[in-house]
C-alpha cells in the first residue's frame, strides 16, 4: 500500500508517484485524500476526486480519506464538509 499517487499518466512530476508505477510494482492499494494534503497542499475535493478516478481507471484499489478540520467540526459544518468530499470521489 502507498499513501499517494499522481492524478494522471506519468511525466515529470518530481516527488510524485504514478499509478502506472504502482501497478508495475504490484502495489494494489493507494490511500488518497489525506487531510494533511488537503490542508497543507490545498488539494481540493475535485482534485482528490480526479486522483481517485484515475487510480481506479488504472486498476488500483483506493482508500479515500474524508473528514473535517477541528474548526469545521466546532462550527457544526461536519456533514456539509463530509458530503462534499464524498460526492467528489463518488462521481
Amino acid at each position: 500500500m502507498i499513501q499517494n499517487c499522481w492524478v494522471k499518466k506519468g511525466g515529470a512530476f518530481t516527488g510524485e508517484v504514478s499509478a502506472e508505477m504502482l501497478v508495475k510494482m504490484g502495489i494494489p492499494w493507494v490511500i488518497l485524500g489525506h487531510s494533511e494534503r488537503r490542508a497543507l497542499l490545498n488539494e481540493s475535493n475535485e482534485f482528490v476526486g480526479d486522483k481517485v478516478a484515475y487510480a481506479l481507471s488504472q486498476g488500483l484499489k483506493v482508500i479515500a480519506c474524508i473528514g473535517e478540520t477541528l474548526e469545521q467540526r466546532e462550527s457544526g459544518s461536519t456533514m456539509d464538509v463530509v458530503t462534499a468530499q464524498t460526492k467528489a470521489i463518488s462521481e
